[in-house]
């Protein structure tokens, strides 16, 4: 007897928790905004009407949430804080149409709340403005670590700290069509930099100007505490770089304790020392040298007043397993003296010609 008393109060438990999944809440003021937070069920799609928000919104152990703006015209615009927004093991979560600048660490920080063999999969960034983030120091629009399957897209991002978005043991991802916009007093280091053990993530179709010392860092400098997988003895691996526009920066992209990856079909205009680096950060015993690496299909636009050495390659580095393939090399000034001095000899190349 007792048991089939509880079965209508177990049933009617699961009807109430099945209506709260899944629910449309609109928020339309701070208080309403951290009401919300507080009682997040799986599911739940929070729309944030316009105007301005506190940072330092936390959220942990919600999965299939949706943060996005009510009006996507007039989004809303989260100021301040250590963090815009802390996600902490939030699987299927979306971000979209969100306005955040001023935060003293990161735009946003996602992660696997250090549960390292234990990523996060299934999240999705959309059509975020971020600005104004640090402004000195390694402070990130986006901080993404231990995440896999995550999809950013069509972001703008504009003055950091450190790197606009930093990938820190993320594998199987996408960054496409986004903008990366660097800003007189911030000391952005790289636009986008996938290290410490990522794999398996594309960049493609993003426009950066001015994107920091190395706008693409393909691989880094991480403690090997950090890796995401444990032991792991490359930053980076199968690091895809496509169909991008890169204006400025010292170098174009620097390729760093990264084993295996491609570069191609991009249009590098005016770096200001280097067009290329490769280097090796991270030398612990058994770590791979960076290594094979191919450069193909790239529309380069650079100055001899501005780049003397088309390549810069640090110790430690295996230049002899890169490619150069069919990459089209346009020094402005001095179209005569446009051929680069290349560690390998590449094959297809042209040079003097203007590639735009």
């Amino acid at each position: 007897m007792k048991t089939t008393r509880l079965l209508p109060v177990i049933f009617l438990s699961v009807v109430l928790q099945g209506l709260a999944s899944g629910a449309e809440v609109v928020v339309r003021d701070v208080e309403s905004l951290r009401a919300a937070i507080r009682d997040l069920q799986p599911g739940t799609t929070l729309k944030i009407a316009p105007g301005d928000y506190p940072g330092g919104q936390y959220v942990s152990g919600v999965q299939g949430l949706t943060i996005e703006a009510l009006d996507p015209e007039n989004r809303p615009h989260f100021r301040g804080g250590g963090n815009a927004w802390h996600f902490s093991r939030c699987p299927d979560l979306t971000v979209r149409q969100l306005r955040l600048s001023g935060q003293s660490a990161n735009g946003l920080n996602l992660d696997d709340g250090g549960r390292f063999d234990q990523p996060v999969t299934g999240i999705t960034l959309e059509e975020l403005e971020i600005s104004d983030i640090g402004p000195k120091g390694n402070h990130d629009g986006l901080k993404c670590s231990g995440l896999d399957q995550l999809t950013i897209r069509d972001c703008t991002l504009t003055g950091w700290g450190g790197q606009g978005i930093d990938l820190v043991g993320c594998h199987q991802s996408l960054i496409t069509g986004c903008r990366f916009v660097g800003k007189a007093g911030f000391s952005a280091t790289a636009g986008v930099q996938a290290k410490g053990g990522s794999s398996d993530i594309t960049i493609e179709k993003c426009h950066f100007i001015n994107g920091g010392e190395r706008p693409l860092n393909v691989g880094g400098s991480t403690g090997l505490k950090l890796f995401r997988p444990a032991g792991a003895n490359y930053e980076a691996k199968r690091i895809v770089v496509r169909d991008n526009v890169i204006e400025g920066g010292l170098c174009a992209a620097a390729f760093v304790g990264v084993d295996g990856a491609e570069f191609t079909g991009n249009t590098i205009l005016f770096p200001e020392k280097w067009i290329f680096r490769i280097l090796q950060e991270t030398t612990a015993p058994g770590f791979v040298p960076c290594r094979n690496v191919l450069v193909k299909d790239n529309r380069i636009v650079f100055r001899r007043s501005q780049v003397q050495t088309e390549v810069n390659v640090g110790g430690g580095t295996e230049p002899a397993s890169f490619r150069f393939e069919g990459n089209r090399w346009f020094a402005e000034d001095r179209p005569q003296a446009s051929k680069p001095r290349l560690p390998v000899a590449e094959q297809g190349g042209t040079h003097g010609v203007d590639p735009r």
